[in-house]
């Protein structure tokens, strides 16, 4: 590769879209990062250009759609959407001619190695959720076991997700968890005093129907307490009939997706997880960060390197239900451990500070630029 003159990286990101979800978020604070620091930053998501982002970006990033929305097809419909994007995203890094690509979520992981390879652009796969839980299907996990160890190196959220990569296949790895927001990023207090939060989509992953059936076996010991779930997906029918089913109708609300990020913190007391598993649990950093009191099933990974048991949180062990019913009535009941469960939560969200978790993404991107050299200024 010919080395060219010194200059600032020229960094490509890849996301399926622009949406709401988690592995959004990072990738847009690290857009933003990079995009202020001088870098020339796009920004590549496979979504149709009418689909809007729901994070703010730079005014420096430059986000290119590439016009395919990925969605449930048939197995030739599916094979046959793979390779248009595969040659989609070819024509655009072809284009862009970026020092290194950053790819996030693992099927995008896969085409972003694909589509590098005849240019010869390195590639940082990340992966965002629990890959020993997470199904991606035989097909998938075999081009993962194909990719990754072509790949410049791999970025994990947790310990877990890097040991169960480094049993299976011989990758480099680094593990950066994600940042606890910072502050001024936590929209004003405007909650009612008594209402339990949870956000995430609906999927059987994030496991609202055990959240729904735990509020439901304390909920007549905590009248004045109501349960919101903010968050869309397939599920609704299912966990909405749950609710009606259980007589909680007047009890339990949800309201779909915020209409602006942090939203939901905002209007919440305390904060719940009920996921069956994580690749990290970004929203209970987020509360915590804002202060909130915390109930958590300690789920494979995440919420344990997050929350120390009965000092920062609360956690319970993963499946309990009635362990999580009762903890959530317990922090209802005492306005004081609450308090006190928050300010020690905002203490340890310190560390996963914002500037020192970009710091360590910028350590791993000049790290791979220096094995794969392009005359780029550190």
């Amino acid at each position: 590769m010919l080395v060219r003159a010194s200059r600032p990286p020229n960094i490509a990101f890849v996301l399926p879209g622009l949406g709401a979800g988690g592995s959004e978020h990072i990738v847009s604070l690290l857009c933003n990062h990079f995009a202020a620091l001088g870098w020339t930053v796009r920004l590549i998501a496979f979504e149709d250009e009418a689909a809007p982002a729901y994070y703010s970006h730079h005014p420096a990033v430059r986000i290119v759609r590439l016009g395919m929305t990925v969605k449930r097809r048939s197995a030739a419909a599916g094979a046959l959407a793979m390779l248009k994007r595969e040659r989609r995203l070819q024509a655009a890094l072809e284009q862009a001619a970026p020092d290194l690509v950053v790819s996030f979520l693992t099927r995008t992981n896969i085409l972003s190695v694909l589509s590098a390879r005849r240019s010869g652009i390195p590639v940082i796969v990340s992966e965002r959720n629990n890959p020993e839980l997470q199904t991606v299907g035989r097909l998938w996990n075999m081009l993962r076991g194909w990719a990754y160890p072509r790949a410049a190196g791999l970025v994990t959220m947790t310990q877990g997700a890097m040991d169960y990569f480094a049993r299976t296949m011989a990758v480099k790895g680094w593990v950066i968890p994600n940042p606890a927001p910072p502050p001024s990023a936590v929209l004003p207090r405007c909650s009612d005093g008594r209402t339990i939060g949870a956000v995430g989509r609906l999927v059987p992953q994030k496991g609202f129907d055990r959240l729904i059936d735990a509020f439901a076996r304390v909920a007549a010991d905590i009248p004045d307490w109501r349960l919101v779930i903010w968050g869309e997906g397939p599920d609704r029918a299912a966990l909405e009939a749950q609710r009606d089913r259980l007589g909680l109708t007047g009890r339990i609300a949800l309201p779909g997706i915020t209409r602006q990020p942090g939203e939901w913190i905002a209007q919440s007391d305390m904060f719940v997880l009920s996921s069956r598993f994580e690749g990290w649990g970004i929203v209970v950093g987020e509360a915590m960060a804002a202060g909130l009191p915390v109930v958590s099933f300690d789920c494979p990974w995440g919420p344990a390197e997050m929350i120390e048991q009965g000092r920062s949180g609360m956690l319970v062990p993963n499946g309990d239900i009635a362990a999580l019913g009762d903890a959530i009535a317990a922090l209802c009941r005492d306005p004081a451990r609450r308090g006190a469960l928050g300010t020690e939560a905002k203490a340890r969200m310190a560390l996963f500070d914002l500037d020192h978790i970009l710091a360590r993404w910028k350590d791993v991107i000049f790290e791979v630029l220096k094995d794969h050299p392009v005359g780029v200024e550190r």
